[in-house]
């Protein structure tokens, strides 16, 4: 049970071990010392008692602020110590209601939240549903953190040193790593035979992002599109399997938006037309059925009138 604020040292004060939070960004943190050297720390830290001090449950911001501005005493809210799982959902939920954590911040914790649910439910680990309501995070949030779960150790350091840096030096973001390993994971399932080494792929996609031949994160959708077009629009698969290789390929220049655009866009295009065609057609046979009253507009005929010279037209030639 929560009790009333009081002050205490700040010295008296751990860290929580089990904090998610692993990056403490230097210009966020002198915009909170400034405010707490003008106007004091206005939301208490939340703390458990242990032994003769106590540790955090939230506050590690305001409590590394206070103790570089030597503060003496800082306000606090003392709960009783949570069970391990407990402890984690708090911080979770806490910061669900603030600011968001950093996705690998959250990435780090989640399968220990797995595994402490499971203890507590004789082994069994929680649905995504379950780990949503629990954490306080949407399900989407979940798989994105998923897949930076599964990432290799060393894409992960890679990650892990461009989020220490400040926000406008990033270039390497979250979302970049969660979209290429997205698209990485579409070709491995579609076209297997266009990624022998992944780990290569994955250098040459970072390469190349930074060398701006990748220009947008949002391409690694297109690759995406380029390994499920053999199925969806009938690409051979040697054409798709070809263009992949060369956009893993680290020594060229080959970006995916140029390549999709020269060999795969109009597919997708023609696809579009021939459901927007489809669709058309049976609007039209529906309204023209012995049993329908439909009175077609005079505004939809005049558009259908010049959309019939344009195919005649189209056609002819």
């Amino acid at each position: 049970m929560a009790t009333s604020p009081k002050e205490i040292s700040p010295d008296s004060i751990r860290s929580n071990p089990d904090n998610p939070r692993i990056f403490f960004r230097s210009e966020e943190m002198d915009t909170l010392t400034a405010s707490i050297r003008r106007y004091g720390i206005l939301v208490p830290l939340v703390v458990y008692a242990e032994g003769n001090h106590y540790v955090l449950i939230d506050g590690e911001r305001r409590w590394k602020c206070a103790l570089k501005l030597n503060l003496k005493r800082v306000p606090v809210v003392v709960q009783a110590k949570p069970s391990a799982l407990d402890n984690l959902l708090l911080m979770f939920n806490i910061h669900a209601l603030r600011e968001q954590w950093d996705y690998l911040t959250i990435a780090r914790k989640l399968p220990d939240i797995s595994e402490l649910f499971a203890k507590r439910n004789s082994g069994r680990k929680p649905t995504e549903a379950e780990l949503s309501e629990l954490t306080g995070l949407t399900r989407g949030q979940i798989r994105r953190c998923n897949y930076l779960v599964e990432l290799p150790t060393d894409y992960r350091e890679v990650l892990e040193k461009e989020l220490a840096l400040p926000k406008n030096l990033q270039k390497l973001s979250e979302d970049f790593f969660i979209e290429m390993e997205r698209a990485l994971k579409t070709v491995s399932n579609r076209v297997p035979s266009a990624l022998p080494d992944i780990d290569r792929a994955r250098d040459a996609l970072i390469k190349k992002f930074r060398n701006g031949t990748i220009k947008n994160i949002t391409d690694f959708r297109k690759v995406s599109k380029i390994a499920t077009s053999i199925g969806n629009v009938g690409v051979k698969e040697a054409q798709a399997r070809a263009a992949l290789k060369a956009i893993f390929d680290g020594s060229n220049r080959k970006g995916i938006a140029e390549l999709f655009a020269e060999q795969f866009e109009m597919r997708y295009d023609e696809r579009k037309v021939l459901l927007s065609v489809d669709s058309i057609y049976e609007y039209l046979e529906a309204s023209y059925s012995d049993s329908s009253n439909v009175i077609l507009s005079e505004k939809l005929k005049s558009r259908l009138s010049k959309l019939l010279r344009l195919v005649e037209r189209v056609l002819g030639d």
